[in-house]
């Protein structure tokens, strides 16, 4: 009995989590966009078999999708983060050590088990996610991460219960004989490209390069990537992720914007949901830039600005980020031009807890004062829902630099005023 990798991966993530709260929709094409409805950024099984493309613009397909039946929805990152939580927080009940590797997949290390209870316990954990999220997932097995990532490939592609197990050396190099370099997992496209004009076109090939050969062509790390590919552990979890240099917090405008009193709503808006970001990860930030872009994509004049200024002393406070915000956004904008895009990045992260004070931020009574005020409004927006307490600057109701997000489904588990009813 040896060690084991799994990786799990919720099946069309965002469409299944729209799914969940829309039963009726078992069985029909869904997608959803991407912000400002643009794009398709996720498609249900069923509306992948009618053709429909990742990446697709929405409007060159609205024709297509109402003949089919194909339900869109905008993208609800508020419901998707939430779901995301729930169901990583399923997986750490099957193992001790985890890595949530993005918003949809996380890798679970399995210490002394049988092939026998790898599969039952893969099997117990489809079971309880999906009984328990309405999520589906799909489990790879193997020695290695790369190896498991490469079965969750199966696992969904064979039609069977969801789970693939890559164990015996034959039945693996079967595998990596029809599998392009360019899909194993760390290899990427120029890598490929690099390889085939090598004469390596398939990862069973390239698990049979000579280590030199290797690292010569891909480096230290796909070195590490062929000995994965031979059984070899060499990626380990990251179960505590690396600390954060920087936070953005940007959007697309739901329409372009000119004026500069619209600009600064919008910055005000992001400057304060940064803020939220900078408290709940328990950090500070010594700098803050603000971008500001035109649509390069359209035709007319063409501008983008940007600048950084350092902060008197490291702050998370959103009174103590927001006017620099504003004052870096007032110098870098230009009138005359269709701005399509703004963002504000916090930089020079560091934890709150444990820094040396500098005599230039608040003390004492003030200080108090203020982290006070950040925490109530903080309270206030996790309970009531997030823009319940803002900043006047952003301003109130609907604005036409707000996203585009006219096919958007309720925030059901994480807004008090959008809850499913029961009748």
């Amino acid at each position: 009995m040896r060690d084991f990798y799994l990786m799990v991966d919720c099946n069309n993530f965002y469409a299944s989590c729209e799914r969940v709260f829309a039963p009726r929709l078992d069985g029909r094409p869904v997608v959803v966009l991407s912000n400002n409805d643009g794009c398709v950024i996720a498609r249900s099984n069923e509306a992948k078999a009618l053709g429909v493309a990742m990446g697709e613009p929405a409007y060159k397909r609205e024709d297509f999708f109402a003949k089919n039946g194909v339900h869109v929805f905008s993208s609800n990152y508020a419901l998707y983060g939430d779901m995301s939580a729930r169901v990583m927080q399923i997986l750490g009940r099957f193992a001790d050590e985890t890595e949530v590797y993005s918003i949809d997949e996380c890798f679970l290390l399995l210490r002394g088990l049988s092939t026998s209870s790898l599969l039952r316990t893969a099997r117990e954990i489809r079971r309880t996610v999906r009984q328990w999220t309405g999520i589906p997932v799909c489990v790879g097995i193997a020695r290695t991460k790369t190896l498991a990532k490469i079965a969750n490939r199966l696992a969904k592609k064979n039609g069977g219960d969801g789970v693939c197990l890559l164990e015996g050396e034959e039945d693996i190099d079967a595998v990596l004989q029809g599998l392009e370099t360019g899909d194993i997992w760390g290899i990427g496209r120029k890598n490929a490209q690099r390889l085939s004009a090598c004469g390596v076109h398939t990862a069973l090939d390239l698990k049979g390069q000579d280590d030199d050969w290797v690292r010569r062509h891909l480096t230290v790390t796909g070195l590490r990537t062929v000995l994965e590919l031979r059984q070899i552990p060499c990626i380990a979890l990251e179960d505590t992720p690396p600390p954060a240099r920087s936070l953005v917090c940007s959007r697309s405008f739901g329409t372009r914007i000119q004026n500069l009193a619209s600009l600064e709503e919008a910055v005000s808006a992001y400057v304060q949901r940064a803020g939220e970001k900078l408290r709940r990860k328990g950090l500070v930030a010594a700098a803050v830039q603000v971008f500001l872009e035109t649509n390069r994509f359209q035709p007319g004049p063409q501008y983008a600005g940007s600048r950084c200024r350092a902060l008197p002393a490291p702050t998370a406070s959103t009174l103590d980020l927001h006017g620099p915000a504003l004052e870096i956004l007032r110098d870098i904008h230009r009138p005359g031009y269709k701005y399509q895009k703004a963002g504000v990045i916090l930089l020079d992260l560091s934890p709150a807890s444990g820094r040396q004070l500098s005599f230039l931020e608040p003390h004492g009574e003030e200080k108090t004062r203020r982290d006070a005020l950040m925490r109530v409004m903080d309270r206030i927006n996790t309970v009531q829902g997030r823009g319940t307490l803002t900043l006047a600057a952003s301003g109130l109701g609907k604005k036409e630099w707000h996203m585009r997000q006219e096919r958007r489904s309720p925030c059901y588990t994480t807004s008090w005023t959008e809850l499913p009813v029961a009748r």
